[in-house]
């Protein structure tokens, strides 16, 4: 498996646990949506995953690099995960060029401008490559926000609640492309909802989180692109 984690256990006070023995595992370029409602534990997921949070109990591991258990701990800056937050979190005084560069400091300077490109190519904003961030629609933000977490070729990428800024008629056309995107490029990635709808246009597998517990997995068509 490409990403297994194994026994989470997660409070931000004691006695009141977040996640209670959270396991699953993922294969490479699956796209998995943990749906959960406010409170559930979802939002916490993606931060024990990404490092900005310290697990009391679990193992997590990626591409066979274990990320935290407990004898071992990876920074988050380290771990090669990408994340695209509900808020897409631009930098307002940043092109959109100089937004998606900002993820490419590991890459030599003389590959950053290929990179780039690649990435504006494949969210079809090519065009945009000089506008600002207050210049852009909410759907065309969003794609610059994921063209910059898949800039580094991240070893997994983590969704926050990505549709939450976009209207109903944006939505469906978002989705579809955010899932076309990440096909294409066979993105293992795992994103957070409250939305049926969302979860089961994107995920190939639905996790149903409950009070910090892991209740049901839904396995969607594999037929479908």
């Amino acid at each position: 498996m490409y990403v297994v984690i194994e026994g989470l256990d997660f409070s931000y006070m004691p006695k009141e646990p977040v996640l209670n023995d959270v396991s699953f595992s993922m294969e490479e370029g699956e796209i998995v949506a943990i749906l959960g409602s406010s409170g559930s534990g979802k939002s916490t997921l993606l931060r024990l995953l990404s490092g900005l949070e310290i697990p009391s109990q679990g193992h997590i591991e990626i591409n066979e690099r274990t990320l935290c258990s407990a004898t071992s701990f990876v920074e988050c800056e380290d771990r090669s995960v990408g994340m695209v937050f509900q808020d897409y979190a631009l930098f307002p005084h940043m092109s959109v060029e100089k937004n998606i560069a900002f993820g490419l400091k590991k890459v030599h300077k003389s590959l950053r401008p290929k990179r780039i490109t690649e990435m504006l190519e494949l969210v079809n904003m090519t065009e945009k490559r000089h506008s600002y961030p207050h210049e852009l629609s909410g759907g065309q933000q969003q794609r610059i926000a994921l063209a910059r977490a898949l800039a580094p070729s991240p070893s997994i990428l983590l969704l926050d609640e990505p549709f939450s800024n976009l209207d109903a008629d944006l939505k469906l056309k978002i989705r579809q492309e955010l899932r076309a995107i990440m096909k294409l490029t066979n993105m293992t990635a795992i994103f957070v909802t409250h939305d049926y709808d969302d979860a089961k246009d994107i995920a190939d597998r639905i996790v149903y989180l409950e009070q910090g517990h892991i209740v049901h997995e839904e396995q969607m068509n594999p037929e479908r692109k």
